[in-house]
């Protein structure tokens, strides 16, 4: 028979296909078996009404076969089967789908789900191929027919056998280069993988030849008598894919531990998951999902390399395997899988198209880890802390990458360590916790949790019986600042904001000692040589004779941060330092006698409690044999 032309269009589409439109070459038995899948569903939907079918639901199958010595790979199913005129409409007309015809033509049902959509998916077979034979026997029809093409240049019909309805694909796979090894498709091992990775849960079983080993008798025997034996290969068809994906099945049927297992197994965690989430949503968009909140952090998920995303499935067949744009950022940590049959996808199904169902599906599942971390919060603490510690990080950049705008929704996941409880706790723990007369939720910023103890401004908040929460992370003071208040309740930094902690009494005796000793403040600051920008007493400090503390907006833990920073990323901003001191304190005592007796020895005490406070303020020192000379001579 004469060779035909694609009727459609030309061989710069077809070009475009094989060459653009997927990103793996590896797709192409995605698509030629999710192509067998739809032609089972025909024909079972038919069934369903025709009595002549012959066929159950178990008869129906699709088989995958590699020949190396013809350099074959054949996808075969006993689905509806295609007549001559079928065809050419089908695959003489590139972008023409029978499927989606189907789909229009039919009544939907829970039975039958129809992949195919664009009528493209079976020319992805020429990315590999340099010929590609379809035999194909309709239902109902005694004749079968053969389509032929090597390509754009066109396609030949002829008549054929085979034995009953059905379709093979086979793939005459094109030759070696040293670019690719087309030959790795004939290969048992790499089949296996790409059917468990794409096809894994198309609802048909995919058949396939496998190599097993056993033990058998070799006809002779050992000095001892024995008979021997030895390890042969044989030939077993087994059922590759699970078919029946386990978010599928009823929660009934599925117990907590399967999912864990599923979990351990499908992503290599050997942690149990703090949290399992499933979902099965319908309505305007119809989705299932099942969704794990890890306990520890994944191998690498703070780098660069990580890939992040939830496995996305159409109707069983893996479409994305990080699909990251279901879940917003910082909740990145989540994995698992989505399934839905309303997906608006593009040509090649690889990639979303962004509409309404994607983003309500995104909106569903947002709200659905959000209320299981308030959950675990709240009734499996010991999880949830365990959670918090691994992936703490994510949900502060989420606020602070949001510029704030995610405070209400990540706010109550927060937790920080308090001083009075000991522990990590949530903003709401601390602020049910407040006495009537607190105005503010106090907090400090430092490197630990040991020093922040020791700071001589914790004092006078703890001594009114006033929690403080330390952050001990780099953003957490920039993240406070951005959250602003909880619950009406402003946020004040012990060691650089005004805690507004005395009377009107108290601030007058204040001003008042300030106003005696304005020489030897003033002395302090001349001594220092510009180090500081104010000197004053404080009232801050109980037990302690000194702490150095900021005035403007950048604070100690800004200073560290872009100090931390390489060299040459710009101008790296200093915090405004003042010195205060204690005037209830012996040290100030000795000072001021010192101003009076001898002004040598009292600019040595100015220079030893600025060193001091920078020290118990976690700065360096800029001069350390100074400072350590100062203490010798005031020693002797």
């Amino acid at each position: 028979m004469a060779k035909k032309q694609f009727k459609a269009e030309s061989k710069r589409l077809l070009d475009l296909m094989v060459n653009s439109i997927y990103t793996h070459k590896e797709i192409f038995l995605r698509e030629i078996i999710s192509n067998a899948s739809d032609a089972i569903d025909k024909l079972c939907y038919r069934s369903l009404t025709d009595d002549s079918v012959g066929l159950t639901r178990d008869d129906f199958k699709i088989t995958v076969q590699a020949d190396k010595e013809k350099r074959t790979l054949t996808v075969s199913d006993n689905g509806i089967g295609m007549t001559a005129k079928e065809l050419e409409d089908n695959l003489g007309v590139i972008a023409s789908s029978g499927s989606f015809r189907f789909k229009s033509e039919n009544e939907p049902s829970e039975d039958i789900d129809i992949i195919g959509q664009f009528g493209v998916g079976f020319y992805s077979a020429f990315m590999v191929a340099k010929r590609v034979t379809v035999i194909s026997r309709a239902f109902g029809e005694e004749d079968a027919n053969e389509w032929v093409s090597e390509g754009a240049d066109g396609y030949k019909i002829a008549p054929c056998s085979r034995d009953a309805a059905g379709t093979d694909v086979i793939i005459e796979l094109k030759d070696d280069t040293p670019e690719e090894n087309y030959s790795l498709y004939l290969e048992e091992y790499t089949l296996h993988e790409l059917i468990k990775k794409y096809s894994d849960y198309v609802r048909w079983p995919i058949m396939m030849e496998v190599t097993r080993s056993r033990l058998v008798e070799t006809g002779e025997v050992d000095e001892k008598g024995a008979k021997k034996k030895d390890w042969e290969d044989y030939k077993e068809t087994e059922t590759v894919n699970s078919r029946v994906p386990i978010w599928q099945r009823p929660k009934s049927e599925v117990s907590d531990e399967d999912c864990e297992n599923f979990y351990r197994e499908k992503f290599m965690d050997p942690e149990a998951p703090a949290a399992v989430i499933r979902i099965a949503a319908e309505g305007t968009v119809s989705f299932k999902a099942l969704l794990f909140i890890p306990s520890v952090a994944p191998y690498g998920y703070y780098s660069r390399d990580y890939k992040a995303g939830l496995q996305l499935y159409s109707s069983g067949v893996m479409i994305m395997e990080h699909c990251d744009e279901i879940l917003p950022e910082y909740f990145r940590f989540v994995r698992g899988v989505v399934d839905s049959p309303d997906l608006s996808l593009n040509i090649s199904r690889e990639l979303l198209q962004h509409d309404r169902q994607l983003k309500v599906i995104s909106q569903n599942i947002e709200k659905k880890v959000r209320a299981e971390l308030l959950r675990l919060q709240e009734h499996e603490p010991e999880k949830y802390e365990k959670f918090y510690a691994a992936f703490s990080p994510q949900l502060k950049y989420g606020i602070l990458n949001a510029y704030g705008s995610k405070n209400e929704s990540l706010r109550d996941l927060l937790m920080f360590y308090s001083a009075n409880v000991e522990k990590n706790i949530t903003l709401k723990k601390y602020a049910d916790a407040m006495p009537d007369a607190q105005k503010y939720i106090y907090a400090v910023c430092g490197k630990s949790v040991e020093d922040l103890k020791a700071l001589p401004q914790a004092e006078p908040v703890l001594a009114k019986g006033y929690d403080i929460l330390f952050l001990t992370n780099e953003m957490d003071e920039t993240l406070i600042r951005m959250l602003g208040s909880y619950a009406d309740k402003q946020f004040r930094l012990v060691d650089s904001d005004d805690l507004e902690l005395e009377s009107a009494e108290e601030k007058a005796e204040t001003e008042r000692k300030e106003a005696e000793n304005r020489e030897v403040l003033d002395f302090v600051k001349e001594s220092l040589g510009g180090a500081v920008a104010a000197v004053r007493l404080s009232h801050k400090l109980v037990s302690r004779p000194v702490c150095l503390t900021t005035q403007g907006p950048v604070t100690f833990e800004m200073e560290k941060y872009f100090a931390a920073m390489p060299d040459g990323v710009g101008q790296k901003p200093k915090a405004e330092r003042v010195l205060e001191l204690n005037a209830d304190h012996p040290i100030f005592a000795a000072l001021r006698d010192a101003y009076s007796s001898d002004k040598d020895k009292a600019k040595k005490y100015a220079e030893l409690l600025y060193g001091q406070a920078q020290l118990i303020a976690g700065l360096q020192l800029q001069d350390t044999a100074r400072f350590s000379e100062l203490i010798c001579e005031l020693m002797v």
